[in-house]
């Protein structure tokens, strides 16, 4: 086998380039042809449909044994180049080029030329495949025509857009040993067929050994361009392109460069291609010095439709939607896609209202048709204004405009309609769609979980198993998340097993993952996962989620080991670390600490953060720091219904009712919608200041005009607030009112509390009769202590004997108490009867000094008839 040692790409690259490697690929492909040729038959004017890969691309249509003979006019003996090639040109023009190829079977002895317009007549009808075959055919059936630059140049455009690396490659071969010095439009297509290929899954999937060719994957374009002696303004754009495909934004500024210092003058597309890679830069500098430099080219560059979406989109990225919107109003005349960058500029910025305004201002155009795009991004407007009203009306307008509704608008209808807090309206539309895909069931199930009904999400998942669609990871999330709100061990088990078997990987899965088990109570499972991450691999949201996880089990010392261990390791904490760590404090009484994440904060320019506002406000009510809490919440610049409800709950835990009441009010007029754990603060605040009056019509417009079901949780706070004002025979009818919805333990339980408050110990006989009926899990144990109790105020020492000895026999246990102190920057943690502190003898002998000074002082501790503790 002869080698042949071949100088191509840079002089310095030598490649050892096998001559029967091309050769093979391309007798291949034309004995496909031939096969195709001899055993088929076919009508010739029926198209060929598109094929997605080289390996599944059949013969061309064969033709019948005997071609029919077409006469041309004028007749002549010798037919005349010029005449046949318009003749297949104009027949290739008219979407035949089948019909075209069987006029050029007829000629004895075509030349370049004609085989030139065939290829080119195969590609202008989207048949990239026949036209390679085409080539094929070419090089093996007429060896002796010479391929010139054209002939190349257009089979590399066909192999770009059949994404086929591997005939491109031979074609590149194919022209270093043909032509001597290939032109630079052979060269452009050359560089445009290796970006094109390499930044496709196909053409990465199907590019092996690609490294034998010199250069690695990522440098296969830069390598072709730096052979080319003489560059013009569509190969740079093609380099340019090529590093923002590779996300190598800082190359493609760099390239865009040193074109304009080499004297090159940039086109249209040259800006399109560099705008992206200025705005995931985020470099507002360049921008603007890259739309000046625009400007000073004239009104041809400015006014240049796709230049104006890609300058509204680099704006819309970089925030600025100010200058976006400038430029837009600037533009003199304006397609679907100008205004639909726009629109979606304001959407991505959270500018919902001046969204739907520019939507509907195209909407009132007659030159504006409005498509597909633009009524997604006026639904993800509506989203984020959550107003029911606009979208209804949205939806409305949908129907009218768009004949058929595409999968992909109707599932974002789903979740305009969710956010709307409209979920039973989402099913509607989901159970209604003749057509669905994996994305609308995952959409459905996502916003079931979203809005807290996470039975019905995971009901719906069934559904979905049993019509055979395909769980995914978006599948899997929704699933952690319901398993994560219910609580359930046995749920997320489930999930995370099905992840193992099936071997999904998925971005952020461990944090979900020990978010999951965290809050199922499985703090171990998380910490083991948390562990197994590995440290190089643990980033920011896997951290929150850890800490969290600690926070909410009360492992308080855990969340700050962890938080520290963080900062140690160099991982930069964020909004949601400082957020997670903060509710740390409350349980251990260190204010001091909480002050210092609040220091920390304010260095690293965290404070205005939403999510850390909502959590200071909590962490200094909670320390009984209102004043502090108030401080934060007014100055926090951005407010959402979390953090209104913080500050809500704030005062009324501080017995501040009429202030809540009015910030309650007040957080409307700002455009902030109350949800259900907003009225389950002001419904609390009206129970500890008494203001059952107000308390009651909150209640009552909850559902009539906020469309908001009642939970258990605002019916315990209603029971409790008719409670404590003596009205526990009203708040006993109001539970029985609530018939099968109020067979829950802590409705009942909130009513027990009103009864030792009122002394009321035969209603609390019923009441805690009521109770261990409806127990079904042993969950008494605080309700039997509380009953234990009000015999105790009223001395009824025979009945606590007899409710503490039914506690035995169920096996209830009172849970012990816990107290922490720090001391000298350590904190210690006691609980009742403790001896395992190294200075308890200290310690319990000092208590037994102050038992004797109060005894001393005239204090008389309460004396029960059965000393035994239940412990």
């Amino acid at each position: 086998m002869i080698s042949l040692h071949l100088t191509f790409l840079h002089p310095s690259i030598k490649i050892e380039e096998k001559a029967s490697t091309a050769n093979q690929t391309i007798s291949h492909l034309d004995n496909r042809w031939r096969k195709g040729h001899e055993n088929s038959a076919m009508a010739a004017s029926v198209p060929r449909p598109h094929s997605p890969a080289l390996s599944t691309i059949t013969s061309p249509p064969p033709l019948p044994p005997h071609p029919p003979t077409i006469s041309l006019s004028p007749p002549s003996p010798t037919p005349k180049t010029p005449t046949i090639r318009s003749r297949l040109s104009k027949i290739c023009q008219q979407g035949q080029p089948h019909l075209a190829r069987q006029l050029f079977d007829t000629i004895p002895r075509p030349t370049t030329a004609l085989w030139n317009t065939i290829i080119i007549g195969f590609i202008c009808n989207n048949m990239p495949h026949e036209a390679i075959l085409f080539y094929a055919r070419m090089k093996k059936t007429s060896p002796h025509t010479n391929c010139d630059n054209y002939t190349f140049s257009s089979t590399l455009k066909a192999c770009a857009e059949a994404r086929n690396l591997r005939v491109g490659k031979a074609v590149h071969c194919h022209f270093i040993r043909s032509l001597s010095n290939p032109s630079r439009i052979v060269y452009n297509s050359l560089l445009n067929m290796y970006s094109t290929c390499l930044s496709s899954t196909n053409g990465e999937m199907g590019y092996t050994g690609f490294s034998n060719f010199g250069f690695a994957k990522y440098d296969a374009v830069r390598q072709v361009f730096d052979t080319m002696r003489r560059r013009n303004v569509v190969a740079w754009n093609t380099l340019v392109a090529w590093y923002v495909k590779t996300e190598r934004y800082t190359e493609a500024v760099m390239q865009f460069r040193r074109m304009i210092r080499m004297g090159i003058i940039p086109s249209a597309v040259s800006f399109v291609n560099v705008f992206p890679a200025v705005s995931s830069l985020e470099d507002y500098k360049n921008a603007n010095a890259l739309y000046g430099f625009l400007v000073k080219l004239g009104s041809e560059y400015v006014n240049d439709l796709f230049v104006v979406s890609s300058a509204i989109f680099m704006y819309a990225e970089l925030g600025r939607v100010d200058l976006a919107r400038m430029i837009f109003d600037c533009c003199l005349e304006r397609n679907t896609e100008v205004w639909n960058t726009m629109i979606g500029g304001y959407v991505q910025n959270n500018f919902p209202i001046e969204a739907i305004e520019l939507f509907l201002q195209a909407m009132q155009l007659d030159e504006v048709v409005l498509d597909d795009v633009s009524f997604l991004s006026a639904l993800s407007a509506v989203s984020q204004l959550q107003q029911l009203d606009f979208a209804r009306q949205l939806h409305a307008c949908i129907i009218k405009n768009l004949a058929k509704l595409p999968v992909i608008v109707v599932n974002a209808v789903i979740v305009m309609y969710s956010r709307c807090n409209c979920i039973h309206t989402s099913f509607k539309v989901f159970d209604k769609m003749l057509e669905r895909d994996v994305v609308s069931w995952n959409t459905m199930i996502s916003a079931f979980v979203q809005n807290g009904l996470d039975d019905e999400g995971l009901m719906l998942l069934y559904e979905m198993q049993k019509q055979k669609f395909k769980i995914d990871s978006v599948t899997v999330t929704a699933l952690l998340s319901a398993a994560s709100n219910l609580q359930n061990q046995d749920i997320g088990k489930q999930a995370h097993s099905y992840l193992l078997r099936h071997g999904i990987q998925f971005e952020g899965m461990e944090s979900y993952l020990i978010d999951m088990y965290a809050k199922s109570g499985l703090i171990r499972m998380s910490q083991t996962i948390f562990e197994k991450s590995g440290t190089g691999d643990r980033d920011q949201v896997t951290w929150n989620a850890m800490i969290s996880g600690y926070t909410q089990n009360g492992l308080v010392e855990e969340a700050f080991t962890a938080f520290r261990q963080m900062l140690e390791l160099n991982v930069t904490p964020n909004a949601r670390t400082i957020a997670s760590v903060l509710p740390a404090c409350n349980p251990m009484g260190n204010i001091e600490l909480g002050k210092q994440l609040h220091g920390f904060s304010i260095r690293h320019l965290l404070d205005q953060n939403v999510f850390v506002g909502t959590a200071l406000v909590d962490m200094y009510s909670k320390s009984g720091m209102i004043n502090y809490a108030e401080h934060v919440f007014v100055t926090t610049p951005e407010k959402n219904s979390v953090t209104y409800t913080a500050m809500i709950l704030a005062y009324g835990q501080h017995g501040m009712g009429e202030r809540a009441l009015s910030l309650f009010h007040s957080m409307q007029s700002f455009g902030v919608e109350p949800d259900a754990i907003t009225f389950v603060a002001v419904l609390s605040a009206c129970s500890y200041a008494g203001l059952v009056d107000e308390g009651l019509q909150i209640f009552d417009l909850m559902e009539r005009e906020y469309n908001i079901q009642p939970l258990i949780e605002h019916y315990c706070c209603v029971a409790d607030m008719l409670g404590r004002v003596g009205k526990v025979f009203e708040a006993y009818e109001f539970i029985k009112e609530l018939g099968e919805k109020g067979n829950v333990l802590e409705i009942w339980g909130s009513l027990l509390g009103a009864c030792r408050l009122h002394g009321q110990s035969e209603l609390a006989e019923v009441v805690a009769k009521r109770l261990l009926e409806i127990d079904t899990r042993n969950n008494m144990t605080g309700y039997q202590v509380l009953l234990s109790n009000i015999y105790a105020d009223e001395g009824k020492w025979k009945n606590v004997d007899k409710v503490r000895k039914e506690m035995r026999e169920r096996g209830l246990r009172k849970e012990i108490g816990c107290s922490w102190i720090e001391v000298g920057g350590h904190m210690n943690c006691f609980m009742s009867k403790d001896e395992e502190h190294h200075h308890s003898d200290e310690i319990y002998e000092m208590l037994e000094g102050l038992a004797i000074e109060m005894k001393g002082a005239g204090y008389r501790a309460f004396q029960n008839s059965n000393p035994e503790l239940i412990s």
